[in-house]
């Protein structure tokens, strides 16, 4: 019986999972939307909530904790400056789940998981400011 068990494998180590759902946050506080397995979105939502709860609570031993769990200043900063604040007056229920149909290798199960007030523009943006200053570094360099 399998009674009692909290939670996917994903048939990885426990290194292993807890690696993946720390990158996975990363992202969707960074971007304020990802696609990923259906599985996956699934188990983040209890996560990223409760990162969302820290940075609501808003002092050093809570943002102390954020950075343990995230291991990212800069996304631990957008955490409690932006998105905190955004969710401030709202008791829980920050992320949305949709399905988006299946993955055409696998037939794996696909969701959108994003913040429900999420700002539009901060799909991408992370990405855009990275390879622009790669490129502005780019010409110094050579």
């Amino acid at each position: 019986m399998h009674h009692g068990f909290r939670g996917r494998r994903f048939g990885r180590t426990s290194s292993h999972r807890k690696a993946m759902f720390m990158n996975l946050a990363q992202s969707l506080i960074t971007h304020e939307q990802i696609m990923t397995t259906l599985p996956k979105a699934k188990d983040l939502r209890p996560i990223v909530e409760k990162l969302v709860t820290l940075g609501k609570r808003g002092d050093l031993h809570a943002r102390r904790q954020a950075i343990a769990q995230l291991r990212d200043e800069t996304v631990v900063r957008k955490l409690f400056d932006v998105i905190a604040k955004r969710y401030g007056s709202r008791n829980g229920g920050y992320l949305r789940i949709m399905k988006a149909g299946f993955r055409f290798g696998d037939a794996a199960p696909m969701a959108v998981i994003e913040f429900v007030d999420r700002d539009i523009d901060a799909k991408g943006s992370a990405d855009k400011v990275r390879a622009a200053a790669a490129a502005e570094a780019a010409p110094a360099a050579a």
